[in-house]
């Protein structure tokens, strides 16, 4: 819709991957005038060959290059196009475009179980379906090729406590105890989970920014809809009731500021506050050094 006049061109088709991999000069030699190459992932090659073309010529935006797999592709563009391309994150829907939608849901413990994953609401998809299925590839196929995971059993366990543990401070120790692994296992995982847009981590604000590094953060899905999946919660109702309603009603809004700054094509320099006191903020925005909006979130009615 942004791009009409480029063609369309997806790698995760076999015949046209061949095609890329036997001899990307040619194929390359198809799109001069540009053109959307998705999962581009999947032929790392081929953006060296890119590179060249980019170089001869000084026209911008020639080339749209996606891909669902961020850590490969992070990985790809970084190799081969430093210095050449501007990165962008798609985040899942924000509240204003599932708006777009007929009878989306206008209450939001609906919107904490329905989630804000396109795929539900452009398909009619029912969650309980929808996010089995996507954990179920998510883990056959991109973490298991990032982490050699062996053992799904312990990585499965892993989801569902860090989905119990969302806005609490992190304790890798803890988390390793309760599920049989080290806690450098763990740190493993949650970086993956990061990368791959699956985990959301907030950092504690400080004065001083080396006594930052060093306390704890909080976790948040970037999609409530998946954690309130492995929560094992049905229906709206239930999220309302559930005792984490609280900390679900949290990790949405924060990720709503991380997807508007995201949506402008910025960076989120977003924090919590936490002192020895117990005083807390659960949400810094920061506009510039010393300049900050503090947000506080309730779930409550009152």
């Amino acid at each position: 819709m942004v791009f009409p006049k480029l063609k369309y061109v997806s790698l995760e088709d076999p015949d046209v991957r061949r095609r890329a991999v036997d001899d990307p000069r040619a194929f390359l030699g198809e799109l001069s005038s540009g053109a959307i190459l998705d999962e581009v992932q999947r032929v790392p090659d081929l953006l060296s060959y890119l590179q060249g073309i980019i170089d001869d010529s000084h026209q911008k935006g020639r080339f749209i290059l996606t891909g669902s797999h961020q850590p490969q592709v992070h990985r790809a563009v970084s190799q081969s196009l430093a210095g050449r391309t501007a990165v962008l994150q798609l985040m899942p829907f924000s509240l204003s475009e599932i708006r777009e939608y007929k009878d989306s849901p206008n209450q939001a413990f609906e919107l904490i179980h329905k989630g804000f994953y396109p795929g539900v609401y452009e398909n009619k998809l029912k969650t309980d379906r929808f996010y089995r299925s996507y954990v179920a590839t998510y883990v056959e196929r991109d973490v298991r090729d990032l982490i050699q995971l062996t053992d799904l059993t312990s990585f499965e366990k892993f989801l569902h406590l860090i989905a119990g543990r969302i806005g609490q401070l992190v304790n890798y120790s803890s988390i390793s105890n309760d599920v049989g692994v080290t806690a450098t296992t763990i740190k493993n995982w949650v970086s993956i989970l990061k990368a791959s847009y699956i985990l959301f981590e907030l950092t504690p604000w400080y004065a001083n920014i080396r006594k930052r590094l060093v306390k704890s953060s909080k976790l948040y899905f970037v999609d409530v809809g998946l954690a309130s999946w492995l929560l094992g919660l049905a229906d709206s109702s239930q999220v309302e009731r559930d005792p984490l309603r609280g900390m679900l009603y949290e990790n949405m809004l924060v990720l709503e500021v991380v997807k508007m700054i995201r949506n402008r094509g910025e960076r989120p320099n977003l924090h919590f506050y936490r002192d020895v006191k117990g005083n807390e903020v659960d949400l810094f925005i920061s506009k510039s050094r010393n300049d900050f909006a503090a947000v506080e979130i309730k779930s409550s009615a009152t």
